[in-house]
């Protein structure tokens, strides 16, 4: 049974994911908002803000073997729209916290023989998509961070990969999703026609984690219904 610490378990792909290695795993949950959903005999879930939280307050394992980073953000306006704390508050959810807990847990992660770090980009980083800059810069921040930690931590067996959704089905692209007709029309934007569950994106996660992917490191997954590498 491994150790796997999940930054923003909360909701969404999170959720999902920590429901998923729960069921084979020890897993430390941490998050703004509980859900009733992650009481479960193998979950351990702590009630913090990742960016103004104290993670010396919490016991970590001396070994750490996996860690999800799944908090994220979905600000869209017009450049002109967009201020300096817009693009700030981007970059401190998406790259400052996962810093943070990295550093906080890379001498727990290094006792691990098998450690994995899971973070988070997204489609707008590869694709130029309107509306998106503020949230594109900081994923594009979180990508070379992951190539970056990858090459740096290799030598001690250290694995980081990032996943690149397109729009999935949470709680945070709710307002996106809100009625019928913006539903069909985000899925008509994908090549496979529909919008992506947090339930798929976690169990990429979840595979990224295990053993089954000890010889990947450095990438970037883009699981997004084809809309970054399909043109019909």
């Amino acid at each position: 049974m491994k150790n796997i610490v999940i930054i923003g378990c909360g909701k969404g792909i999170g959720l999902a994911t920590a429901k998923i290695l729960a069921e084979q795993h020890k897993i430390i949950g941490i998050s703004r908002t509980e859900n009733h959903e992650l009481n479960h005999p193998n979950i351990e879930f702590h009630t913090m803000d990742i960016l103004s939280g104290n993670l010396d307050e919490i016991s970590f394992p001396e070994i750490v073997d996996g860690l999800v980073y799944a908090p994220g953000s979905i600000n869209l306006k017009p450049f002109n729209r967009l201020s300096v704390d817009d693009f700030k508050n981007d970059f401190e959810i998406n790259v400052l916290g996962a810093v943070k807990i990295i550093q906080k847990l890379l001498p727990n992660l290094k006792k691990s023989e098998s450690a994995s770090v899971v973070l988070f980009s997204s489609v707008a980083a590869k694709l130029g998509m309107p509306f998106h800059a503020s949230i594109a810069a900081s994923k594009n921040a979180v990508e070379g961070l992951t190539k970056s930690l990858a090459a740096e931590f290799s030598a001690q067996k250290i694995r980081v990969n990032a996943i690149a959704p397109s729009l999935t089905d949470t709680n945070l692209a709710s307002q996106l999703l809100a009625t019928p007709e913006k539903r069909e029309a985000s899925a008509k934007r994908h090549p496979l026609q529909r919008v992506g569950t947090a339930e798929e994106i976690a169990e990429m996660t979840a595979f990224l984690v295990s053993d089954k992917s000890s010889w990947i490191t450095g990438q970037i997954f883009g699981i997004d219904g084809g809309m970054g590498s399909v043109k019909l």
